[in-house]
């Protein structure tokens, strides 16, 4: 028996180094990154303790810049194409939210809407942005909904792409969103960190998996290995969700685009419509055949609609 118990043990030790070896990754050290995500535009300013990475571009006298918010474990990066663009002709400001990206995660550890509210507040503070178009995918969808509840007064116009908010049900979630909330998994996942598994979760909100490149997963992956993100990630699945917010959203008066892929899983494309049924200045556009970050699976089919909307008379 105790040559069978050491048997045992022996194997346990042996799964667990060679799991440790394939899969168990150190952070990346942030110059590292800054090197390769942060070139010319980018910059940082600091905001509540932060060191925040973001881009400032395009047309700087426009009084009235594009904000755009990313979603749960993206970057700025997630708007590049639309920026590319954008940028001919107004002036783009986004930034990698607390958590995600080389800014790194909030000194406090509270990933509630409300606080990322109050960041946005916050940089735009420190950016002289006094106004602005403010866009958002998924939970930057949401950062942006309720920025415009808390701060009429700032925003010119809204664009809503994926974004969350109502309580719904996803038809599929990414395998990460996954292990950060099954718990004593949630924490050896802050240190063995898969590849495969940002790939699969990468791969769940694309819906022409032809599209993902090996670069855009290794942007994924080694932006995730920046110093104190995994633990964000798993901090933000703990965040209190506000069950009524979304009773405000008929409140907002803005011009506002809602921008949703027909074949998201994640936020399924029924949420468009309570969006749409609850925003009195509203202009819906579905776009088919494509997932849950519109702007980088798509970006000019999804654009489209957000010139053709930005062109619109008030």
């Amino acid at each position: 028996m105790v040559k069978i118990i050491k048997i045992f043990l022996c194997s346990i030790c042996f799964l667990a180094v060679l799991i440790l070896s394939l899969f168990g990754y150190r952070d990346k050290p942030l110059e590292e990154l800054k090197t390769k995500y942060a070139p010319s535009p980018s910059t940082f300013i600091s905001v509540n303790g932060m060191d925040v990475h973001f881009r400032d571009e395009g047309d700087a006298p426009d009084s009235i810049p594009i904000v755009l918010i990313h979603g749960t474990a993206a970057s700025l990066h997630t708007f590049n194409d639309w920026t590319a663009q954008l940028k001919q002709d107004h002036r783009v400001v986004r930034m990698d939210l607390p958590a995600y990206g080389l800014t790194g995660p909030f000194p406090n550890r509270n990933y509630s809407i409300d606080n990322y509210v109050d960041f946005i507040a916050d940089f735009l503070d420190s950016l002289e942005i006094n106004k602005c178009v403010l866009g958002g995918n998924s939970l930057g969808g949401s950062i942006a909904w309720n920025f415009t509840c808390k701060y009429p007064e700032m925003v010119d116009k809204l664009i809503l792409i994926d974004a969350s908010g109502y309580p719904s049900e996803a038809k599929s979630v990414p395998l990460a969103f996954r292990i950060a909330q099954t718990p004593l998994v949630k924490n050896i996942f802050t240190f063995i960190t898969p590849r495969f598994v940002v790939k699969a979760s990468v791969e769940n909100v694309y819906a022409d998996k032809t599209k993902i490149s090996e670069a855009l997963v290794d942007r994924y992956f080694e932006l995730a290995l920046r110093k104190g993100n995994r633990q964000a990630f798993i901090d933000k699945f703990k965040a209190q969700t506000d069950l009524i917010a979304h009773n405000n959203i008929k409140l907002i008066e803005q011009r506002t685009l809602i921008l949703w892929g027909e074949k998201d899983l994640l936020i399924p494309v029924e949420e468009a419509y309570k969006f749409h049924r609850d925003l009195p200045n509203d202009t819906l556009v579905i776009l088919s055949n494509v997932g849950h970050v519109p702007m980088e699976e798509s970006p000019n089919q999804s654009l489209e609609a957000v010139l053709s909307f930005l062109k619109k008379d008030d």
